[in-house]
């Protein structure tokens, strides 16, 4: 069964994303914790969170995955941008034990001039600061396009976060589709050997969820430009076997295209089809 589902608006409450990702035709969703540009975010609803927690176990959920905002960075060269990261970060962290055993996922950053090892070494210590032994919700770093300074281009350079982490059984990866392709992986046309990489530097076991986008820029672009599925670079034929792949299928997968909430219901019915 494909474990799909597409980003909605938690200001509707946890039990109505529930809800709405079912009338959607999907299993799973992804919200952004806060405002995607950063800033304070209402007290949980505990009876909104419990009603959540028992529609998924009624209907078969995968996991959901919460989103940073896309603010965060923790290797950011300004202090107060870390400092933002981080209270933000701690924050998130102990409100998904309201909803345990899911996951939250964050751009690893952009270090702005001071050089990828560095970066590498400031969000690990972010992770070491927010991170602790009693949470029970999986961190996923996302792979990322290379845009500018961004670092998370490169399997590599996700590995090197993972191996300065203490707690990196707590840490994953979601792969998301255009980045990846922008970033220079041929999932198009070399899907095999990507994941083959992916092993043998990250470990498959760390690949938590997909971000499904096609793209509007060819591969290795480094431009993060999301479109529609089938619609862009990486083209449909190129979905059909990533959703199939024996070792992607059963992964939750979340849509970020540039959609309203048909489209989004459109592209979860065709995903679904294959």
């Amino acid at each position: 069964m494909l474990n799909i589902g597409c980003h909605l608006s938690v200001s509707n409450g946890f039990e109505n994303m529930g809800k709405q990702a079912l009338e959607l035709g999907g299993n799973t969703f992804q919200f952004f914790t806060r405002n995607p540009r950063g800033g304070k975010t209402k007290e949980i609803d505990k009876n909104d969170t419990e009603a959540l927690i028992i529609l998924m176990k009624n209907n078969n959920f995968s996991k959901i995955l919460a989103h940073a905002p896309y603010t965060l960075n923790p290797c950011s060269a300004n202090e107060r941008t870390r400092e933002f990261a981080f209270e933000t970060m701690e924050d998130d962290l102990h409100r998904m034990e309201y909803l345990p055993y899911n996951m939250y996922n964050f751009h690893p950053g952009s270090h702005v001039g001071q050089g990828v090892e560095k970066g590498i070494e400031m969000i690990a210590q972010l992770l070491n600061k927010v991170m602790y032994e009693e949470m029970t919700t999986t961190v996923l770093l996302e792979t990322m396009a290379g845009k500018g300074s961004e670092v998370g281009s490169k399997f590599e350079e996700l590995r090197a976060i993972i191996d300065r982490a203490d707690f990196s059984d707590k840490l994953g990866v979601c792969l998301d589709t255009c980045h990846v392709f922008d970033g220079g992986y041929d999932i198009r046309g070399n899907l095999e050997n990507v994941l083959e990489h992916f092993d043998k530097v990250i470990g498959l076991k760390r690949l938590k969820a997909l971000h499904l986008n096609d793209s509007k820029n060819p591969l290795g672009s480094h431009k993060d430009r999301h479109e529609k599925i089938g619609e862009g670079y990486i083209g449909l034929e190129a979905f059909k076997n990533i959703v199939t792949h024996p070792v992607l299928k059963d992964l939750p997968c979340f849509l970020e295209t540039p959609n309203e909430l048909d489209g989004y219901a459109r592209e979860i019915a065709l995903l679904k089809s294959f």
